[in-house]
């Protein structure tokens, strides 16, 4: 994979990964009543797509072209 191509494919997801956290896709998550696991449904939703985007974060790690020993 070349290191444009590998640039192009991480600011996108980065991008997607964002989305979760701004308004539109936020409002989903605007609720207190559903516990999950001990936590408002708000808080989870943080935490959940925070988690979410450190492992992509690890895997694009994992697969960066710089990254290879040469």
């Amino acid at each position: 994979m070349t290191r444009k191509r590998f640039q192009r494919i991480y600011w996108i997801t980065m991008f997607v990964l964002f989305l979760p956290f701004v308004f539109p896709l936020f409002e989903v998550a605007n609720r207190v009543t559903p516990i999950v696991l001990g936590l408002p449904f708000t808080f989870f939703w943080i935490c959940l797509w925070t988690i979410i985007t450190f492992l992509v974060i690890l895997v694009f790690y994992w697969i960066d072209p710089d990254n290879k020993e040469g």
